[in-house]
C-alpha cells in the first residue's frame, strides 16, 4: 500500500478508474446504451467538468495565496532555481490545461443539456422569444470563464513564459523585461482570481436556483 501511496501516478490513474468505474455501474444500472442526451453522459461530462475545474482553480489559489505571497520570504540564496525552474513550470503546466479542459468539458455539458448557445447568449435564442433566467446567470458564469481561460492562455502563459526564462528565446531576455512579465501575469492571475468567486456561484446555482 505504501508503495502505491508513494507514487503520484498509480494515485492519480487508480483515482481515475475508480470514478470510471462507478460511471460504468450507472451506465450497466441502465441496461442499454445512453443515448447522447442521458443522465449517464450528463454525469459523465458533470465529473470531467468539476474535476478539471479543481485542478486549473486549484492551481490559481496555489499561484495567489500560497506561491506568490510567501516566495519572496525566502532568501534569494535558499530560493535558487528550485521554484522558478522546477515548481512554477509544473505548476503552470497543469494550471493551463487544466483551464483548457474545464472549458472544453463545460461546453460539451451545455451542448449535452440542450443550453449552450442559448446560454451564450444570454437567452437571446430562447423559444418562446423571451430570456430565461437559468439561461442568463449561467450564461454569465460561462463568459466569465471563457475570459478566464483566455486569460490564462494568451496573457498568463505568454508573460510566465518570459518571466521564467522558459525556452531559448525568453532565456536571454533583460531582467527589466522579465520583471515586466511577471507583473503582468500577476495581474492577470489576480483578476481571474477575483473573477472566480462570481463565476462559481453562477456555474452551481444556475440549476439549483432556477430548476
Amino acid at each position: 500500500m505504501g508503495a502505491f501511496l508513494t507514487n503520484i501516478r498509480y494515485v492519480a490513474w487508480g483515482s481515475l478508474i475508480l470514478g470510471l468505474l462507478f460511471l460504468v455501474y450507472a451506465a450497466a444500472s441502465l441496461a442499454q446504451l445512453p443515448p447522447p442526451s442521458s443522465p449517464f453522459w450528463q454525469a459523465a461530462l458533470r465529473w470531467t467538468h468539476v474535476l478539471s475545474g479543481i485542478m486549473w482553480i486549484g492551481h490559481l489559489y496555489y499561484f495567489n495565496f500560497t506561491q506568490i505571497p510567501n516566495v519572496p520570504k525566502i532568501p534569494e540564496e535558499a530560493r535558487g532555481p528550485a521554484i522558478s525552474k522546477v515548481i512554477a513550470p509544473a505548476a503552470l503546466f497543469w494550471f493551463r490545461w487544466g483551464a483548457m479542459a474545464t472549458l472544453i468539458t463545460g461546453l460539451l455539458l451545455a451542448w449535452n443539456q440542450n443550453y449552450l448557445f442559448e446560454a451564450l447568449s444570454f437567452g437571446a435564442l430562447d423559444e418562446p422569444a423571451f430570456a430565461a433566467p437559468k439561461h442568463i446567470f449561467i450564461g454569465i458564469g460561462m463568459w466569465l470563464a471563457i475570459i478566464m481561460w483566455f486569460n490564462v492562455w494568451f496573457i498568463i502563459w505568454p508573460n510566465q513564459q518570459k518571466a521564467l526564462g522558459i525556452g531559448e528565446a525568453n532565456a536571454a531576455l533583460p531582467a527589466d523585461v522579465k520583471a515586466k512579465s511577471a507583473r503582468t501575469a500577476m495581474l492577470f492571475s489576480r483578476t481571474n482570481t477575483f473573477l472566480s468567486a462570481p463565476m462559481l456561484v453562477a456555474m452551481t446555482g444556475a440549476t439549483t436556483l432556477f430548476g
